[in-house]
C-alpha cells in the first residue's frame, strides 16, 4: 500500500468511525488509512515529543513507515492499535536516541534557509505550538517512567493496560507512575494555574 501522508502537526483530529477505519485500513484502504493517521498521529507526536525533542516529528515518520509496512498483520481493536503505534513510535525512539549519541549533530544557522510563507494562519499555529510545547516541556521535567506514563494516559489516551504493554511494565506500575508525575506537576503548577 502506498499513502501520502501530508504533515499533520500536533492537535487534534476529528474522530470519525475509528474501529471501521482500522479494519479497512488493514485491507488495503488508503482514505481509511488517512483517518487513522490523522487521528491517532498527534497523540502519538507528543509522546515522542517527550522522549526525543525537536526530532518528534521525524521519528514519527520512520514510525509510521513501519506502521504502514505492518498493518496487515496487526491484531486488535482500537485501543491495542493506539497502544501498537504508541509502541512502534517507543522503539524508533529510543534507536534515534542510541543514534544521536553515537553521531551528534551540529545546529545550522536560520540564514542558512530560505524564508517561504505558510499556508496555514500562523499565529493560531504559533500559539498553540507554544502552549503545546511548554506543557509537553514541563512534562519532559518529570523522571523518565512518570513522563512516558503521563502521556500515553493523558495525551495518547491509553488506558493503564495499554500503556503497561507499550513500556514493559505492570499496570499498576503505569497508573503509579503517571499519578506521581501528574502530582509533581500539580505542585510545580501549584501558583500558576
Amino acid at each position: 500500500m502506498r499513502v501520502e501522508l501530508e504533515s499533520v502537526p500536533c492537535r487534534a483530529a476529528g474522530d470519525a468511525d475509528l474501529p471501521s477505519a482500522l479494519e479497512r485500513a488493514r485491507r488495503g484502504d488508503e482514505d481509511a488509512f488517512r483517518v487513522l493517521y490523522r487521528a491517532v498521529q498527534p497523540g502519538l507526536c507528543r509522546y515522542l515529543r517527550v522522549l526525543v525533542g525537536q526530532d518528534a516529528e521525524d521519528v514519527a515518520s520512520e514510525a509510521w513507515l513501519q506502521i504502514t509496512r505492518d498493518l496487515t498483520s496487526f491484531r486488535g481493536d482500537l485501543a491495542g492499535f493506539r497502544a501498537w503505534t504508541a509502541t512502534i513510535g517507543r522503539h524508533r525512539a529510543l534507536d534515534h536516541l542510541r543514534h544521536r549519541r553515537r553521531r551528534p549533530v551540529a545546529d545550522a544557522p536560520a540564514e542558512w534557509f530560505p524564508e517561504r510563507a505558510a499556508p496555514d494562519d500562523t499565529a493560531s499555529a504559533a500559539i498553540e505550538a507554544t502552549t503545546t510545547d511548554a506543557a509537553l516541556a514541563l512534562i519532559a521535567t518529570l523522571p523518565r517512567d512518570q513522563a512516558e506514563a503521563v502521556v500515553l494516559r493523558a495525551v495518547v489516551g491509553l488506558d493503564a493496560k495499554a500503556a503497561a504493554a507499550v513500556l514493559g511494565k505492570r499496570p499498576g506500575a503505569v497508573r503509579t507512575a503517571a499519578y506521581r508525575g501528574l502530582r509533581t506537576l500539580a505542585d510545580r503548577l501549584g501558583g500558576q494555574v
